[in-house]
């Protein structure tokens, strides 16, 4: 891939945004920026409507070549919008130069991006569902040495499909690849959810600032930088909060707006992460001018993945990252949008506190605190208290009794008083 980019966003008339261009473009400069591409020209261009065979107009189209042409070596166009086929490769016959759209430019950022090896078979699975439904008849210049007719067909009908086969069968293997790695996952997460440990999933838009709370909470060394899409694969670490009480943090992908089909589905398996927790905490760039979008870019993103908004707002906690960068009026209107969310700082610690305060509060809603006097025959009945719950005073007497005061969840307490009805809470 070149390194030199020309970045095209078109604003089309009659589809309506709520962003507006010059962010859409800004953001589309942003993903090329991610993988080291050196933007050297980037515009808005206003259009009724879409052309059919080449997205953009003739007369731009040829304002583009002139461009292209006076360059020193063929940059990359980047269009940020989502191109057919026939268009895409119509482009390209024109301009001369490689083109690639939205979806296109965003594959090749997570194929940079993946480092382990589900993140690799995964954005592989992604590429190819991408590049099946762009396989053109590349081959039909063929079809004039020999005709063909019927289910016989010409040459160049043979080699596309011969094409859509093998890119089939690498399909079906990488499938059966991820079911492994999904079924593993699936393991590791009912070992997790038998130990009653909470979960809390990181979501947010990207560069929202979810890799940099990770570090701080976990003291994790996640790769966190002011890039889009700087983390991929999911990062799961155990956090032991002041009450004594563990929870569970996993780090995941960020998302964007028009985030690919294929990769939503590719990432299926690292998204149950999501999924699968308990609770989610959505970090938002409170600095974003943008930010209700994002917002809304990730709940369309959490629905299209099965969590419905009744969902949502029962698993939610809603953390403004970046409020150092704030003014106290803009801190107040987002408080006022978000009226439950905790304005923090990842960079500099901010509010952890209250941060953690609000996350043990979610934990406990479906919990209460139990008392229970324990002689010291009851060693299985004590350790499973130790376990389960969160011991909050133990005390022994003169006669080697143990009181203890313990926050169960209600199912851990059915656990504990079916097992062990002698020692029910006194």
């Amino acid at each position: 891939m070149s390194s030199l980019a020309i970045v095209i966003h078109p604003e089309i008339k009659i589809l309506q945004t709520t962003r507006s261009s010059e962010a859409l473009l800004n953001e589309a400069c942003g993903l090329a920026e991610a993988i080291q591409l050196e933007v050297i020209y980037s515009e808005i261009v206003k259009m009724y409507s879409p052309k059919a065979g080449t997205y953009l107009g003739n007369g731009f189209i040829n304002i583009m070549k002139k461009r292209v042409e006076l360059e020193r070596e063929p940059p990359l166009i980047i269009i940020d919008c989502v191109l057919s086929a026939v268009q895409q490769r119509n482009l390209e016959e024109i301009l001369g130069c490689k083109v690639i759209d939205r979806t296109a430019l965003i594959l090749e950022i997570f194929g940079a991006r993946a480092s382990t090896h589900a993140g690799r078979l995964q954005v592989e699975l992604a590429s190819l569902t991408f590049q099946r439904s762009r396989l053109v008849r590349s081959w039909t210049h063929l079809e004039r040495q020999r005709g063909g007719s019927g289910f016989l067909g010409g040459p160049g009908e043979r080699q596309i499909e011969l094409d859509r086969r093998m890119l089939l069968k690498r399909v079906v293997k990488i499938q059966k690849d991820l079911r492994e790695v999904e079924r593993t996952r699936k393991i590791q997460r009912s070992n997790r959810s038998r130990t009653e440990t909470p979960t809390f999933a990181l979501v947010g838009y990207t560069n929202a600032g979810k890799s940099t709370l990770f570090n701080a909470l976990t003291s994790a060394k996640v790769i966190a930088k002011d890039m889009l899409f700087a983390t991929l694969d999911p990062t799961i670490r155990t956090v032991k909060l002041s009450s004594g009480q563990k929870i569970i943090i996993t780090d995941t992908v960020g998302f964007i707006s028009e985030l690919p089909t294929e990769l939503i589905e590719a990432f299926k398996s690292t998204l149950e992460e999501v999924v699968q927790a308990n609770f989610l905490l959505h970090v938002h760039d409170a600095s974003s001018p943008f930010l209700e979008e994002e917002a809304n870019d990730v709940n369309k993103i959490l629905n299209e993945l099965g969590i419905d908004n009744d969902d949502l707002s029962k698993k939610i906690i809603h953390i403004m990252n970046k409020s150092d960068l704030i003014s106290e009026e803009k801190r107040n209107e987002l408080g006022h949008m978000y009226p439950r969310s905790i304005f923090i700082s990842a960079i500099s610690f901010a509010n952890f506190n209250t941060l953690f305060d609000l996350i043990e509060k979610k934990i406990n809603a479906n919990s209460n605190i139990y008392t229970f006097k324990l002689t010291s025959v009851f060693g299985d009945a004590r350790s499973y208290l130790y376990q389960n719950g969160t011991v909050q005073y133990s005390s022994f007497d003169d006669s080697g009794i143990e009181k203890l005061k313990v926050r169960l969840s209600h199912a851990n307490y059915q656990r504990f008083s079916a097992r062990w009805p002698e020692l029910n809470e006194f």
